[in-house]
């Protein structure tokens, strides 16, 4: 059928109707000439909330006429000098839309494909999102973070060309806790995936599930990281590839969207990103998608593919300083240089015969830093592989492409390798966001202020135009990056709980502030601080090599940062602050399948 419009305009309004008794409803309203003709309501939302929306008699406030536009009476075209808006939005043109009806049915809705055909024609398609997760990548570990002999170039132009985050920080570094954070927004405390072993809890949403309820086509492909022997597929995505445990950098059995179990010859980094391509390739230019490609490199056990085994050859690479001045730290950073997680282990099996705190041992750690530097130029590889590929589709400027790491790591800094302190090395990883919706491609920024984790999700559901999550400890930082936002964080408190599997950090709570650093280290039982607190001036002690919580002078600070902790867990609702037992620093290898 056929309406006959008169009237040179159209316009279809969403509102978006918050009650604090039911669930948020779109109601979708007609207007022509100023006139309202059809209303009716919906309970999803956002952009899609049109095409839910169904119509008939009671949707009736004005006078109109049906004519068929087929034989079958299923189909009704509105033409002329059409303008469609959702909720405020920029109003859209388009000379005609098309409803349809199911056979022997009084309520129409709007065809299949009508509104990709009306966003793309207007060119106001919501983003695709592609997000790069690296997995242990220090923050400098990178040319453009100044990196002495690290060469990124692909990854350098995301910088040149968007957003570079320069305090960018993780609020647990541990890669599961982490990998939770960043998908929902949470605290650690809140989602539950405290360690290594813990699912994603079940229930709870995330930036895919909700970019994927808002109509995007998502997939995530590579290390999941959460729920060490399952790989079969999680919520939120259409497509998923994932393997169990940490993978192999060559050779890894990946379990393809739940349908089938097949080792991929070839070396990680590069296998996943032909599937991403492969993935991409599929992707209709009507439908914005979402991409999460989730590399192993650089975690341990570092294997550079061959063209990078030998660049760092000539590096001279020695202990950091600070890992022999360790006489005003706690004891247990002591005890820790000789286990799993110190200078004079095992070195993710980079050293044979260990511990060994002998001065030649040092060869063993050097061999260690530069294969983990050579499995960061395949990433590079692989980032200019993605970019180029997007150019190809004519996607990249449409395309918010996020690269990031899950935590840091230590490279050695205060005797320490691996993560979990609160150290800046350990907590400190790297963020770029390319999008000229966010910043000119002409135009590139730098964000000196703090952003963490939690922030990631709630920005690109905002940026993406989706359904908000019910709640989120982060904030995005559109706002800070396109006009800077005076009231964004100065402070944050860290979490991090003592693993049995890893017996090799405390529990650990503390604060950064813009300029202060405060760490103190929980028995577990309620008892008084059994480890000595750490206390840094941050803006004259970057490195963190004076530990001032012995100063007198400091008392008062002290004080005042603890309460500052304890008062922003509250607001994060932490509540009893329950957490395992601090059983002391074990000199035992942790278990080979968990490694």
């Amino acid at each position: 059928m056929r309406h006959l419009f008169t009237s040179a305009a159209l316009l279809i309004v969403g509102l978006i109707l918050n009650s604090p008794s039911i669930e948020a409803a779109t109601n979708i309203r007609i207007d022509r000439g100023g006139e309202t003709v059809l209303q009716t309501s919906v309970d999803s939302d956002g952009p899609k909330a049109i095409e839910d929306a169904q119509f008939d008699k009671s949707s009736l406030r004005g006078e109109w006429t049906w004519e068929p536009d087929e034989t079958n009476g299923n189909r009704v075209t509105l033409r002329g000098d059409l303008q469609v808006e959702f909720g405020g939005k920029k109003p859209m043109a388009t000379d005609h839309l098309i409803f349809r009806r199911d056979p022997d049915s009084e309520t129409w809705e709007l065809a299949d494909g009508e509104l990709k055909r009306l966003t793309r024609e207007n060119g106001s398609r919501r983003p695709n999102v592609v997000v790069v997760l690296c997995d242990d990548i220090r923050w400098n570990a990178l040319g453009c973070a100044g990196h002495p002999h690290l060469v990124t170039p692909n990854i350098d132009q995301l910088a040149a060309e968007g957003v570079y985050f320069e305090n960018m920080f993780c609020t647990t570094s541990l890669c599961s806790p982490s990998r939770a954070s960043i998908l929902s927004g949470l605290y650690a405390h809140t989602h539950g995936v405290t360690n290594n072993f813990t699912e994603y809890p079940e229930g709870f949403s995330s930036f895919p599930i909700q970019l994927q309820k808002s109509g995007y086509n998502t997939a995530y492909i590579g290390k999941w990281h959460m729920g060490e022997k399952n790989d079969e597929p999680r919520p939120g995505f259409d497509y998923f590839v994932t393997h169990t445990g940490q993978g192999l950098y060559y050779d890894t059995t990946f379990n393809i969207n739940g349908k089938e179990r097949k080792t991929f010859p070839g070396y990680y980094t590069h296998v996943v990103t032909d599937m991403a391509e492969e993935w991409l390739d599929q992707q209709q230019d009507d439908e914005p998608f979402m991409l999460m490609v989730g590399q192993k490199a650089p975690h341990s056990f570092y294997l550079p593919e061959p063209k990078y085994a030998h660049r760092y050859d000539d590096i001279d690479v020695n202990y950091p300083q600070s890992a022999f001045d360790l006489d005003d730290n706690p004891d247990w950073m002591t005890k820790r240089l000789y286990t799993w997680h110190g200078i004079y282990g095992p070195l993710f099996a980079w050293r044979k015969d260990h511990p060994n705190d002998k001065a030649e041992a040092v060869t063993d750690f050097a061999n260690m830093i530069r294969a983990y530097w050579g499995t960061i130029n395949s990433v590079d590889d692989s980032v200019g592989r993605l970019t180029k590929k997007l150019r190809e589709m004519g996607e990249l400027d449409s395309t918010v492409f996020v690269f990031m790491g899950d935590n840091g790591l230590l490279e050695g800094e205060h005797g320490m390798v691996d993560k979990r302190t609160m150290h800046e090395p350990s907590i400190r990883v790297p963020m770029i966001v390319r999008y000229p919706g966010l910043t000119p491609v002409d135009q590139p920024k730098r964000i000196e202020k703090q952003v963490l984790t939690l922030d990631l999700a709630p920005t690109l559901i905002e940026l993406c135009e989706a359904e908000p999550l019910e709640k989120v400890h982060g904030r995005s930082f559109k706002s800070l990056v396109q006009q800077g936002d005076p009231e964004w964080r100065d402070a944050w408190f860290y979490h991090y709980n003592y693993e049995k599997q890893f017996p090799y950090t405390p529990n650990i709570r503390g604060i950064r502030t813009d300029r202060w650093k405060y760490v103190r280290y929980p028995h577990g039982d309620g008892s008084p601080d059994k480890h000595q607190a750490e206390l840094y001036d941050l803006a004259s002690d970057p490195k963190e090599l004076n530990n001032l919580i012995d100063d007198p002078t400091k008392k008062e600070l002290v004080a005042k940062l603890r309460k500052q902790l304890d008062d922003l867990m509250q607001q994060a609702d932490v509540g009893a602050d329950n957490m395992p037992m601090d059983e002391g620093i074990k000199s035992a290898l942790p278990d080979k399948d968990i490694r």
